[in-house]
């Protein structure tokens, strides 16, 4: 039984952050990072159910056809996602009344829709890429017992060398059957899930950094074969919680900005839309 200091509850029984109830969320979650891109998602929806937002976490659930889905917001970072993913789970795996964890488990198919930047000259802007893996370079997983295959930590010891990081990286793959679902037309790719947007990424404004050539070296970094394509902020985050908690994931990304050419989409907005609707096509033809 969860005390009520770990498994917080709000007055009318939902869950902390959230603000969900368990009928409140679909077994197939679209997530994104903006809370605005919500309603970008949900407007290609037939019909809505219900609506709520408490901070950055905007829920829309609603139909597709007679598909049921939901899309919510977690904001920028792995810590929001660990807050998304945790209290999503407790929503579906943990009885709320009780307080105790259910006889019967159930998997949640989680679908991130975000925006990346490429770090290989030939992914270029305005394009998808699907990640097949996620690489991340925060602390998260330090807290948490995530299991990691020899060939996992293999890649994350050889990075770490190569690009100097005075810590070893976490390595995670997406759902092989959710992947199939997006993969064709798509770039594939192994995704670097960065701290922050700046120094972590490898731009330098004007604040001091440690780390020296760093972009360089995630970009020429290669391992058994294998290569990093692209940076963003919450997909191994994603990918680890998945594994830890035993669901389904996979991440969608639009190519905004490529490091190794200097250039930024000149039409963002289109290249996000665009992948919306992608996934909602291919999310609408597939059994999840």
């Amino acid at each position: 039984m969860f005390a009520s200091s770990e498994l917080i509850l709000n007055s009318d029984g939902s869950v902390y952050h959230l603000h969900l109830h368990p009928e409140n969320i679909a077994q197939t979650i679209i997530v994104v990072g903006d809370p605005e891109r919500v309603p970008k998602v949900s407007r290609y929806f037939d019909r809505l159910e219900f609506q709520t937002r408490k901070r950055e976490f905007v829920t829309h659930t609603g139909y597709l056809g007679n598909k049921r889905l939901t899309v919510i917001s977690s904001g920028i970072g792995t810590d929001n996602v660990e807050i998304l993913m945790t209290e999503l789970d407790a929503l579906i795996n943990i009885d709320l009344q009780s307080r105790e964890v259910k006889p019967v488990h159930t998997s949640l198919n989680i679908i991130r829709i975000g925006t990346s930047g490429a770090i290989q000259a030939d992914i270029p802007t305005g394009s998808r890429l699907v990640s097949m893996a996620a690489v991340g370079l925060d602390n998260l997983m330090n807290f948490y017992a995530l299991p990691q295959s020899v060939a996992e930590r293999t890649f994350c010891i050889a990075l770490q060398q190569a690009a100097h990081l005075p810590f070893t990286p976490y390595r995670v793959s997406a759902d092989a059957g959710l992947v199939s679902i997006f993969a064709a037309g798509s770039a594939q790719g192994i995704t670097l899930t960065a701290p922050g947007f700046y120094a972590p990424q490898g731009r330098r404004l004007r604040a001091p950094q440690t780390l020296t050539g760093f972009l360089d070296a995630c970009a020429s970094f290669r391992q058994g074969g294998e290569r990093l394509t692209n940076f963003e902020m919450e997909t191994a985050a994603y990918y680890a919680f998945a594994r830890l908690l035993g669901h389904r994931a996979v991440s969608l990304n639009g190519i905004l900005a490529n490091r190794a050419l200097q250039s930024f989409d000149e039409s963002p907005e289109v290249t996000i839309d665009n992948l919306i609707r992608f996934a909602l096509e291919k999310i609408a033809a597939s059994d999840v």
